[in-house]
C-alpha cells in the first residue's frame, strides 16, 4: 500500500522541533497535572448542570499531557484515518520505490514541523481521530504558559480553560452519533474529489504550504488550494456549520458558567481576547494558513448564534439542534436564529416584530 506520510519520521520531526515549556519544578508539575484533572472533573458538573447534556457513552479520563505527547497522539490519530483514505484513494497502487520513499518521508517532515508549531499553542483539545468516542487532551506546559503570560490567576485560568475543553467533550459523548457524522464528511470530502492521485498530489501541496509558512511567514498560499470541486465546497460548508456550531457551544457554555465559579473570569476574557488579536507576523501567517482566523471567526459568530437560539427557544429548546444531522443549522442559518427555529421548532416559535 502506497504510504502519503512517514508517520514514524513526523512524530520524530514534531518531538525534535518542538519547544520546551515553562520552567517548572516537578513538585509543580505534579499539582499541574493533579488540579487539572480536579478541575476538569468539576468541569464536567458544570458544564452537564448548564447545558442539561450527559454523557451517553463511556470515555475515558481525561489526559494532561506534554506537548511532544500532543504532537504524537494527533499523528496517531491522522494515521488512522488518513491511511485508508490514501488507501482508496491509490487503488493500492504503490508508485516507484524511490518516489514513495522520498515523497512520504518529505511530507512526513512537513507534517512534523507543522505539529511542532501546534504543540506549543493548544491549550486543549478533544481528539476524535484515534478511537471512539474521543480523548479529551489538555496540554499543561501551555497552559502553564499562558496563564503566566496573562498574569491570570492559576485555579481560575485552569477552570475556564476545562469548561471549554469539557464542552467539546460532552458534544461528542452526549450525542453519540456526532464523531460518525464528523468522520463521514471527511470521507465525502475525499468521495467529492476529482481523481485520487490528483487530490494526493494536492495534499501534499496543502502540508507543504503550512510548514513552509512556519518558516517564511511572507508565503501567501492558502490551504484550500486542495479544494477543488463544487462538492468539495458543498462539505467544507457543512463542516464549517458544524465547527462553527460547535466552538461557539462552547464559548456560550464557558462564558455562562464562568462568572458563577470563576472570580475573575471577566479579566481573564478581556486577557484572552487580546491576546488572539495579536501576535508577530509568523503567527498571523499561520493563522491565516491553518484557518485560525477562521476558528476566531466562528468563536464569534457561533457563540452569538448559539445566545440567539437560546433567548428565542431556551436551553431545552436549543439542545434540538443536538437530535439528527438534519437538525443542525446550516451555514446560512448560522447568521439567522430566527431562520434555524422556524425550521426545527416550527414558524409558532419565531417572535414576530412587534
Amino acid at each position: 500500500m502506497a504510504q502519503f506520510v512517514d508517520w514514524d519520521l513526523a512524530a520524530a520531526t514534531a518531538g525534535a522541533l518542538g519547544k520546551s515549556g515553562p520552567r517548572v519544578s516537578y513538585a509543580e508539575a505534579t499539582e499541574v497535572v493533579s488540579e487539572l484533572r480536579r478541575l476538569t472533573d468539576e468541569a464536567a458538573g458544570h458544564v452537564a448542570d448548564y447545558t442539561g447534556l450527559r454523557s451517553q457513552v463511556v470515555h475515558p479520563p481525561v489526559r494532561v499531557v506534554d506537548r511532544r505527547d500532543w504532537a504524537a497522539t494527533n499523528i496517531a490519530g491522522l494515521r488512522e484515518v488518513i491511511t485508508p483514505l490514501v488507501s482508496r484513494l491509490s487503488g493500492d497502487k504503490r508508485p516507484g520505490p524511490l518516489t514513495e520513499a522520498v515523497g512520504s518521508r518529505l511530507t512526513g517532515v512537513q507534517a512534523g514541523t507543522v505539529l511542532a508549531y501546534l504543540s506549543g499553542r493548544v491549550l486543549g483539545q478533544y481528539e476524535v481521530f484515534s478511537g471512539d468516542p474521543g480523548q479529551l487532551l489538555l496540554v499543561a506546559p501551555n497552559i502553564v504558559e499562558v496563564e503566566r503570560k496573562l498574569g491570570a490567576d492559576p485555579r481560575d485560568f485552569r477552570l475556564w480553560v476545562c469548561l471549554h475543553e469539557v464542552t467539546h467533550r460532552t458534544q461528542f459523548t452526549a450525542v453519540p452519533w456526532m464523531r460518525a457524522y464528523f468522520l463521514g464528511e471527511v470521507q465525502a470530502f475525499v468521495d467529492a474529489s476529482q481523481g485520487g492521485e490528483h487530490l494526493l498530489e494536492r495534499l501534499r501541496r496543502g502540508v507543504a504550504t503550512l510548514s513552509d509558512a512556519v518558516k517564511d511567514p511572507e508565503s501567501r498560499a492558502s490551504v484550500l488550494d486542495i479544494v477543488q470541486t463544487p462538492a468539495q465546497r458543498a462539505v467544507l460548508d457543512r463542516l464549517t456549520a458544524l465547527m462553527t456550531l460547535l466552538e461557539g457551544h462552547a464559548e456560550f457554555v464557558m462564558d455562562g458558567v464562568g462568572p458563577q465559579v470563576i472570580p475573575s473570569v471577566e479579566s481573564i476574557r478581556a486577557a484572552f481576547n487580546r491576546r488572539r488579536e495579536t501576535g508577530n507576523p509568523l503567527e498571523k501567517a499561520i493563522r491565516r494558513l491553518l484557518g485560525v482566523e477562521v476558528k476566531m471567526r466562528q468563536y464569534a459568530e457561533g457563540r452569538k448564534f448559539v445566545h440567539g437560539v437560546v433567548e428565542r427557544v431556551g436551553m431545552e429548546g436549543f439542545n434540538k439542534i443536538f437530535g439528527s444531522p438534519l437538525t443542525l443549522p446550516r451555514l446560512d442559518e448560522l447568521g439567522d436564529p430566527d431562520a434555524w427555529v422556524a425550521r426545527v421548532h416550527g414558524p409558532a416559535a419565531t417572535p414576530t416584530a412587534g
